[in-house]
């Protein structure tokens, strides 16, 4: 009879779940050098998964708008991101950095430590977007024409690329601050912050690209505006929290003055996350133009399959950077052994969610597709892409989190050379010889980045198995 008689453990279990799901989304003051581990990554990852979730959503609101305008509206929107993957890049590159730096001085019991890298890092944010912009803007359809656009979709979508790139400058300060919340732990902030972009560009993009009610009907343009809005409202709330929240990194005018030993080593560190971002994402820049060569309607597919895949890489990654949080604070407090213990729980926890996925996306993936298009041809080759590259998932997984750890130890030369070596040297000679040369078509992108990011994934955990990030100082 025991058997049928409630288990008052369990109950308790499953209450105390809940009070620190709750306690993880609303915002926690626990100490992520001390404690349960299980815990510790609990409340991490939960407002970091819902805060990658909500970063996948803009893509995944822009193309679905966007999709009522035709296959050659997604095809732009698939480009422009392909260049705009230049900005991700070195705003995550510098996310990388100031993860590093933030998370090791908080885990140090070194607030004001903290507080003078995350003025660096915006400042070294502001100056590099400035860079871009301008030379971005001016040039929009040029960049297209390069990219393999078609004359129509130069004329009509140009200023959807100018209005993404000249507005870059707020990407990058909504990933930088956002970097610098989440690793001195106030997770639910940088959680917050996209909410609030999110719920904006939700309301905006239809009435703006579709023209509903008394708002001009803009199309593609009113996407990007759309979109801008949204983040500038973020950033503009970000900088409030700096000023005037209650985090553990505050902003205050004693700190807003360039010093030049904590900006040296920030540009050290974020150099090598730059480095293996840009290496990464000008892979993809790579396999669009691979892509391209097969027409609009397969790069229609491929850029809607992408989009897809990232709304399940992008809450991946908030685990992935709950490792990196994990690992700078417990060195800084000197505890090497449970940073490393921390990532292989991150990894197991990362690996089972991406696998469960897979088997979705490998069992219905034109359902996913038909979501945002009708056209039956752009399902078909978006299912193929979706299906193909789930296979990857839990190598995915597992590499994500290993290179992220790297990272947060500030080791982040290792990972630069790792993706240097997957992407250029493997992924982009074999996507060409297979797409182009063997016949194997679009299919053969697919199938190289599979058997690139397995092989990071693999070299990765060997490197960081080894345990020599435990010994670097930052």
């Amino acid at each position: 009879m025991n058997q049928f008689i409630p288990n008052n453990n369990s109950k308790l279990s499953l209450k105390r779940l809940w009070k620190d799901i709750l306690e993880a989304v609303s915002g926690t003051d626990q100490d992520f050098t001390k404690g349960s581990m299980r815990r510790a990554i609990l409340l991490l990852s939960i407002p970091m998964v819902l805060e990658m979730a909500m970063e996948s959503v803009f893509a995944v609101v822009d193309i679905f708008f966007v999709s009522k305008l035709g296959a050659d509206a997604v095809a732009t929107v698939g480009i422009t991101e392909s260049l705009m993957t230049i900005v991700y890049a070195i705003a995550m590159g510098l996310a990388v950095g100031t993860t590093a730096l933030v998370s090791r001085r908080i885990g140090e019991k070194n607030p004001e430590g903290a507080s003078v890298t995350a003025f660096q890092a915006i400042a070294t944010g502001l100056l590099v977007s400035l860079l871009i912009a301008i030379p971005g803007a001016s040039f929009a359809s040029r960049l297209l024409n390069l990219m393999g656009a078609e004359d129509e979709m130069v004329r009509e979508g140009f200023m959807y690329t100018g209005i993404m790139l000249g507005g870059n400058g707020i990407i990058m300060l909504l990933f930088i601050i956002n970097a610098v919340f989440r690793s001195a732990g106030d997770a639910a902030i940088s959680m917050r912050v996209l909410w609030i972009a999110n719920l904006i560009n939700i309301i905006l993009d239809p009435l703006l690209i579709l023209g509903i009610g008394p708002f001009p009907e803009l199309g593609i343009k009113g996407a990007a505006i759309a979109t801008t809005i949204g983040r500038g409202v973020g950033v503009a709330y970000q900088f409030w929290l700096l000023f005037n929240g209650k985090g553990r990194v505050q902003l205050k005018i004693h700190h807003m003055f360039i010093q030049v030993k904590v900006l040296w080593r920030l540009i050290r560190l974020s150099l090598g996350g730059i480095g293996q971002s840009l290496i990464a994402t000008t892979s993809w820049i790579g396999l669009v133009r691979i892509i391209a060569e097969f027409g609009s309607d397969m790069l229609a597919g491929y850029t809607i399959a992408i989009r897809v895949i990232i709304f399940t890489l992008l809450p991946s990654w908030g685990l992935s950077n709950a490792a990196a949080t994990l690992v700078g604070q417990n060195l800084g407090a000197g505890q090497p052994d449970r940073a490393q213990s921390s990532v292989w729980l991150t990894a197991k926890i990362n690996m089972i969610f991406m696998g469960l996925v897979a088997v979705i996306f490998i069992l219905f993936p034109g359902f996913f597709i038909r979501i945002f298009i009708d056209d039956q041809d752009i399902i078909a080759s978006g299912a193929v892409c979706l299906r193909i590259i789930a296979y990857g998932y839990v190598f995915y997984a597992m590499g994500m989190v290993m290179i992220q750890a790297l990272n947060g130890a500030g080791d982040t030369g290792t990972p630069t050379l790792i993706n240097l070596f997957c992407f250029w040297m493997i992924e982009i000679p074999l996507a060409y010889l297979l797409a182009l040369k063997w016949g194997v078509a679009e299919n053969g992108v697919y199938i190289a980045i599979i058997v690139a990011e397995t092989i990071m994934a693999l070299i990765a955990a060997l490197i960081f198995r080894r345990g020599k990030w435990k010994l670097r100082k930052v």
